[in-house]
């Protein structure tokens, strides 16, 4: 792999938030699952269970659980025909005390580190992502029966995006986030 093929998937990676009908393949889907799977996390504690939601009434359900009828958020969240549920696991206990000593939440870092893996492998499958934090959880665990002491992370939305065109990203300048050997 030559260095500027990650530059060009980070680049092509992006919020969809408009799907075509139309379903992804088993294999495609495996291999996000795998990506994520594979992510690193604090003293290997992978502290994470990803739930596919592909039942048609299960994911309209959880679609429902992602919008606000006050404010407009993710009212196009029906659109994409699989919801993968990501759930935050407790840490194994290096990574459990590691985090006390630190103050530190790593397992939600391990979570975000493998949903960032799980989104740029859906880029490279030619397949659309968004991850969502908006959601009512207490519903969303009811409807997917997650115990009640679990954390619900993030819900990623899959499918193949209506819309193929790559917009451009609009970041800080490198200069404006980067430091040299100190802060100030």
């Amino acid at each position: 792999m030559k260095a500027d093929d990650f530059l060009s998937l980070v680049r092509a990676r992006q919020s969809v938030r408009g799907y075509a009908p139309r379903p992804v393949e088993k294999d495609k889907l495996e291999r996000c699952l795998e990506a994520a799977r594979l992510a690193p996390s604090a003293c290997n504690a992978q502290p994470w269970t990803f739930i596919v939601v592909n039942d048609a009434k299960t994911k309209n359900q959880l679609a429902d659980l992602t919008a606000d009828r006050w404010l407009p958020l993710n009212h196009w969240t029906k659109q994409a025909p699989l919801h993968v549920v990501v759930v935050v696991e407790s840490a194994n206990l290096t990574s459990r005390l590691g985090g006390w000593f630190k103050q530190r939440d790593f397992a939600w870092m391990d979570v975000a580190i493998a949903a960032a893996h799980f989104c740029l492998q859906a880029t490279a499958e030619n397949l659309g992502t968004c991850m969502l934090g908006w959601f009512k959880e207490d519903n969303v665990r009811a409807l997917l029966h997650i115990p009640e002491k679990k954390r619900i992370g993030l819900i990623i939305t899959l499918g193949y995006p209506a819309d193929n065109t790559i917009r451009p990203k609009i970041r800080k300048e490198l200069s404006s986030v980067v430091r040299w050997n100190r802060y100030a």
